[in-house]
């Protein structure tokens, strides 16, 4: 009756809703064919209301769904390779294994000559164990390293006096400039003053020349002690290593050969090919010192004649004050002056 008085008052239409409200209060409060038909008639106008909703949103635009970042459960089952990678050596691949064992080999080797020759070292500065002596060769090789001693001796010596000569030089050619500054300032004494610049200029000029001549003597002696012995000490460095070598792997082949049992036929098998090899290569570094050693001996001559017939030249010329045959020793060398005091030339003049 509620429901049919507020239709009348309001004109509203009835709804499902209300509809079954009042079949609800017209009834017991205690029938439960009301109560379940209620919840039925709720329950259709939920899912009617989710269906339009879906029904609409799908019209509209679907939205992407995300990748799944992870497995489902129902596909927790699958095999476990499928998801773990396997790695090149697992499947058996020849040539990996093979350059594997390449490095684990030669990291033995490495690690077996190191010691032996670390041996073959206590034991000769102990005296326990002989050395492979090359009486005539040794010699030559001591004496080039006490020629680089003297001749890098000689080297910073001519640095030191090119570089003292050549702030003389500086200093000669800031004292000519301030005489001539002032003859032009002191009539009385201008005459004076004129002939002090002019000799301090023509000193400039010669000390210019010398400093060529002593840049060239200095580039051409570390040349020759820092580049030429230098490369002939690093093969004889690469002998002497040889050397060591070869009598470490010589020890062990005396010491194998002194016990004839058949446990050590095959060791002393590979320390044969191990002794020969290494002999090979010490006879060829050998050979390689002794051919260096006479050419650079021949070489080191005719450097070293040119450049202190170049030295003594130069400073007789100088300090005789004969300008004529300091440029002429210059021109004899094929050395090209660059004065100190000159300035870096542009590149249209290059």
């Amino acid at each position: 009756m509620r429901v049919t008085e507020a239709f009348f008052q309001k004109n509203v239409p009835l709804t499902s809703f209300d509809m079954a409200h009042s079949a609800v209060n017209n009834r017991p409060a205690t029938s439960p064919v009301a109560v379940r038909s209620l919840q039925e008639m709720l329950k259709d106008s939920t899912d009617m209301s989710e269906n339009s909703s879906s029904v609409h949103s799908a019209a509209t635009a679907p939205t992407p769904r995300p990748h799944p970042t992870s497995l489902a459960l129902g596909t927790t089952n699958a095999p476990s390779s499928r998801s773990t990678p396997t790695s090149p050596s697992q499947n058996g691949d020849p040539t990996l294994s093979r350059s594997q064992a390449s490095k684990m080999e030669t990291i033995k080797n490495w690690s077996i000559s190191t010691y032996k020759c670390t041996k073959q070292l206590m034991f000769e500065k102990l005296g326990k164990s002989s050395r492979t002596v090359d009486t005539e060769l040794e010699a030559q090789i001591e004496q080039l390293r006490d020629i680089q001693r003297k001749y890098s001796n000689v080297l910073r010596l001519s640095r030191a006096l090119t570089s003292h000569f050549y702030h003389v030089v500086q200093t000669q050619h800031a004292l000519g400039e301030a005489f001539s500054e002032l003859a032009q300032k002191s009539p009385e004494l201008q005459e004076e003053f004129v002939y002090n610049a002019e000799t301090q200029r023509s000193l400039t000029k010669n000390g210019e020349t010398l400093l060529g001549a002593l840049n060239f003597f200095v580039s051409s002696v570390n040349t020759l002690c820092n580049k030429t012995i230098e490369d002939t000490l690093l093969t004889v460095r690469q002998y002497e290593a040889a050397r060591i070598e070869y009598d470490a792997y010589r020890t062990d082949l005396e010491l194998l050969s002194q016990s004839r049992s058949e446990a050590n036929a095959v060791r002393l098998d590979e320390a044969t090919q191990l002794f020969e090899s290494h002999k090979v290569n010490f006879e060829k570094l050998r050979s390689d010192v002794t051919i260096k050693l006479k050419f650079l001996d021949e070489n080191r001559i005719k450097v070293m004649h040119k450049q202190l017939l170049l030295l003594h030249n130069a400073v007789s010329a100088y300090f005789s004050g004969n300008q004529q045959a300091l440029e002429a020793t210059l021109k004899q060398f094929n050395i090209k002056l660059k004065s100190p005091n000159s300035s870096i030339p542009s590149w249209l003049e290059q």
